[in-house]
């Protein structure tokens, strides 16, 4: 699950976890109800200002989507197609968390602390900016080594966030598992650090600089539509013209 916090002009999502598994912060459909619940609460409480930070505690930033819970609700069933049906509606609930980031009316910033796996990095990239430690953890985009293709907008954000066609297929040809300092080399990464302490606080004081330029909202959230147009037509997102000129 998540907690949200206020400090200042910006706020701090962190995934949490009480058990080991549970710090995996897998995407199972509670979770991703919490985060969305979080991320609203974060659009209603936005200003002229406003940045969000997303991080978590643990070894993980996320492992992805929880097919352990996918197993289960297949097993319970007797049937595999079960299995198979609820990790199709785990991938249609997380579309909603992707486009609440893609459309937050503020700046977004992913401290990247532990692993980032599949759909968990697709969450980090769903971000402004990530910042991600060296001393542990990976991205690693694992659909190829576990049997299955990307959904749509997978592909789609993946095109757009990732420019270079290497990279791309690094990550989803090669399922590569790749470190902070080659994922700043590719351009996958902002910046990379030596301690998961040192990102959480670079993350904070770009938060804080990013909230100190008090942007409006809406044209903020207006111009990230307009950069990722592919990804934002398949989750429903429509881009709107917004002019509060100052001239």
């Amino acid at each position: 699950m998540c907690t949200l916090e206020k400090r200042g002009n910006f706020f701090i999502l962190t995934l949490k976890g009480t058990t080991k598994k549970d710090q995996e912060h897998r995407l199972s459909p509670p979770v991703i109800a919490s985060i969305r619940a979080a991320l609203a609460e974060v659009k209603s409480q936005a200003v002229a200002g406003s940045a969000l930070i997303t991080v978590s505690e643990g070894r993980f930033f996320s492992n992805g989507f929880d097919l352990r819970h996918a197993q289960a609700v297949g097993a319970k069933a007797g049937s595999a197609e079960a299995a198979l049906r609820e990790l199709g509606r785990m991938v249609d609930l997380f579309r909603g968390v992707v486009a609440d980031l893609l459309s937050l009316p503020m700046p977004t910033i992913a401290a990247v602390t532990g692993h980032a796996a599949a759909a968990g990095m697709l969450l980090a990239l769903s971000h402004d900016y990530v910042l991600m430690t060296s001393s542990s953890g990976v991205l690693y985009m694992s659909e190829l080594d576990i049997g299955m293709t990307l959904p749509d907008y997978f592909t789609a954000l993946i095109r757009e966030k990732i420019g270079s066609s290497g990279a791309r297929r690094e990550v989803v040809l090669k399922a590569a598992k790749i470190g902070a300092k080659a994922a700043v080399g590719m351009g996958i990464v902002d910046s990379a650090y030596d301690t998961p302490e040192e990102v959480a606080a670079a993350a904070e004081r770009a938060a804080e600089e990013l909230a100190n330029k008090g942007w409006d909202g809406d044209v903020y959230a207006g111009l990230r539509k307009s950069l990722y147009p592919e990804v934002c037509g398949l989750l429903g997102l429509k881009f709107e013209a917004v002019l509060r000129s100052k001239l």
